[in-house]
């Protein structure tokens, strides 16, 4: 039998071979998933032999990296501001900069009230923001909308993973809520249609369009929010966006045309590019 160590080499080199970024982190982080082990705990087992069926199902999982299958959907799930998110082919995968998101929401809601608020996540996909905050604010109602009811199965498991009550209703953009909301949150489609053949193939390939594309111009679901979202929302309410890097000018204009929005900001992200906006409801 082969060592770990041995066979992390191997695989690691593969990965390489195969053009795929950080190679030596994903190749520790499958071997981990297959062991039921923490990725920092492989260095102290690097003489473990390992069995025929560990090898063979190690083997398994690095030909699918290597065909650039995100690792998430590999390994099934990823962990997202104190939540654990699994994730299918039929949700987009958490980012880093929705999490940011997630951070700047909680900030903002720390130093409120939120007995009886109600906060709505549409275009909630695998509920990693509707549930994180939820988990987060236990005393706060929120409510995941989505088209697809694959995604809302897998909205529905990770609530339930974990332990935290969301509504979560099917139906397009605002139509399934008809009550009114103090807090809004959406990361919907933002890619214009011809971006998308330009997308890296482990987007482009494995996770779904319909999560990705808005339509021609990249901005349709932030015009439509304009006009949709008034009446659903109480006085004051404020609402938060994830948008394109080069979004932050052309959305802030679609909010910029009736006076029932003010406190416009657009935030960066770690790269310090525009990622996200925020603003209130009058």
């Amino acid at each position: 039998m082969k060592s770990l160590l041995e066979i992390l080499k191997a695989a690691q080199q593969y990965l390489l071979d195969k053009k795929i970024s950080f190679s030596k982190r994903e190749a520790e982080l499958l071997l981990a998933h297959v062991l039921s082990l923490q990725r920092m705990d492989l260095y102290l087992q690097y003489d473990r032999p390992l069995t025929k069926e560990e090898v063979d199902e190690y083997r398994r999982l690095i030909k699918r990296r290597g065909n650039n299958e995100p690792i998430a959907y590999i390994i099934g799930s990823v962990p997202f501001f104190g939540a654990l998110i699994e994730v299918s082919k039929n949700v987009l995968i958490p980012r880093q900069e929705t999490e940011l998101l997630v951070d700047l929401i909680a900030n903002r809601l720390s130093k409120v009230d939120l007995s009886n608020k109600v906060l709505i996540d549409v275009c909630t996909g695998s509920g990693c923001i509707a549930v994180s905050l939820k988990k987060r604010f236990p005393s706060l109602r929120v409510i995941g909308i989505d088209l697809s009811k694959d995604a809302l199965e897998t909205a529905r498991k990770n609530a339930l993973l974990n332990q935290v009550e969301v509504e979560f209703l099917e139906g397009d953009g605002l139509n399934p809520f008809v009550q009114k909301a103090d807090f809004f949150v959406s990361n919907p489609p933002y890619v214009k249609e011809e971006e998308y053949e330009g997308l890296e193939d482990e987007v482009r390939l494995f996770e779904p369009k319909m999560a990705l594309v808005s339509g021609h111009s990249g901005i349709e679901f932030y015009e439509r929010f304009e006009k949709e979202l008034p009446p659903k929302l109480n006085p004051g309410a404020k609402i938060f966006f994830e948008i394109g890097c080069l979004q932050g000018d052309l959305v802030a204009k679609v909010f910029s045309n009736r006076p029932v929005w003010r406190n416009l900001q657009i935030e960066k992200d770690y790269e310090d590019k525009d990622r996200f906006i925020s603003l209130e409801f009058v």
